[in-house]
């Protein structure tokens, strides 16, 4: 008989390199780019560290990053570790029409089945934020997860498809559809904390500041959240820096300690959930993210 993990850690690279400065920033600076080129500068720090602890992980690849770093995607790919989309050129989708979106998920698809084989199972959007048609994208596309939403921490949930918001009337809920929401938090990615960024990412704390928080919330998450998910989300450019990577390992050992704590690509954890909790069973359970047309939960009186 398996035993059913008290809880599973996540550790999720967002592998932007050139991509994020072109794409999110749209600088062409040699000053700018060069901060992305120190992605694939620590990967091998990354790599090795991971090897290591004989952890598998999950890194979010754009299209634009597998194109110019093959070699470096070739060897995460070779490790075992997971490669998840992460757009083209870290195009924010709430940022383009459903056309445009459309065509750089594509692209996004076709770079990564080009230099590693690979049809990616789950997708973390770049910048952190989706568009009103990204759902849909993602389930046409056969995604079994999502990393990008916020709406639980450590609690795994079904996606809504068809939701209406507008300024002027009651928000509309549409219908749970099959694709695993993997929560998100800005609090558990390195960049807010430790890279700079002008106009929303200036105030850069200490690694020991950002250990301090994300072992407290692994605390919180290993006390009162059993058998969910801690999905901890760094860029390569940034928790690859010796101070960093070293705070990373203080914490990789610190959660390692605890009986039940298992490293897991995010997929694994992604599928193990939906098979547990089917999406017709689950959206009769009691939760916050199951609602009807009134705002109520469903089957509520």
């Amino acid at each position: 008989m398996t035993t059913k993990p008290r809880m599973s850690v996540c550790l999720t690279f967002d592998f932007d390199a050139l991509s994020v400065y072109l794409g999110t920033m749209q600088t062409k600076s040699p000053a700018s780019l060069s901060r992305g080129e120190f992605g694939p500068f620590a990967i091998p720090r990354i790599l090795d560290l991971l090897n290591e602890y004989e952890i598998t992980a999950t890194f979010f690849v754009p299209g634009h990053t597998a194109l110019a770093y093959p070699d470096m995607v070739r060897r995460i790919h070779d490790g075992g570790h997971e490669i998840g989309h992460h757009g083209f050129v870290h195009e924010n989708p709430a940022a383009l029409d459903e056309a445009e979106e459309r065509r750089v998920f594509e692209l996004g698809m076709e770079a990564l089945a080009k230099v590693v084989g690979v049809t990616p199972r789950g997708y973390r959007s770049p910048g952190a934020d989706l568009s009103d048609h990204s759902i849909d994208i993602l389930i046409e596309n056969g995604m079994v997860y999502d990393a990008t939403l916020c709406g639980s921490d450590f609690t795994p949930y079904y996606v809504r498809q068809g939701d209406v918001a507008t300024f002027d009337a009651p928000f509309q809920f549409g219908e749970p559809a099959n694709l695993v929401e993997i929560p998100f938090s800005w609090g558990l990615d390195d960049w807010p904390h430790l890279e700079f960024a002008p106009g929303w990412s200036t105030g850069q704390k200490p690694p020991s500041a950002v250990e301090e928080i994300w072992r407290s919330e692994f605390d919180y998450a290993y006390a009162n959240v059993p058998g969910g998910v801690y999905d901890l989300c760094m860029h390569p450019q940034i928790i690859g820096r010796g101070s960093r990577l070293e705070m990373l390992r203080r914490l990789i050992e610190h959660m390692a300690s605890h009986p039940g704590v298992i490293f897991e690509p995010v997929v694994s954890y992604a599928e193990r959930w939906r098979d547990a909790n089917p999406l017709e069973k689950w959206r009769l359970e009691p939760s916050v993210h199951v609602r009807g047309r009134d705002g109520g939960p469903v089957g509520a009186l």
